[in-house]
């Protein structure tokens, strides 16, 4: 799941050598997923009114339940 998420978003931003991705997980069993980009980045990742951030965590959750694990994806600067 991590490997997809970030495949994802380095093909999506102009500097993908800054995208860093934190995985830690829960007490309840969540894998969290924490994605930071390069500043001029942010925008193209988030999209238009979050509709590109929703499609990442639409896919990575996706990819969770072949795996029966709950996922969170956090952007974070």
């Amino acid at each position: 799941m991590k490997d997809l998420l970030l495949y994802l978003v380095r093909a999506l931003v102009d500097e993908p050598d800054q995208v860093r991705i934190e995985q830690f997980e829960e007490d309840d069993g969540t894998v969290v997923f924490e994605l930071a980009v390069a500043d001029g980045d942010y925008g193209k990742v988030i999209g238009r009114g979050g509709r590109t951030a929703n499609a990442l965590r639409t896919v990575v959750k996706a990819a969770a339940v072949r795996e029966r694990k709950r996922v969170l994806v956090d952007i974070v600067e």
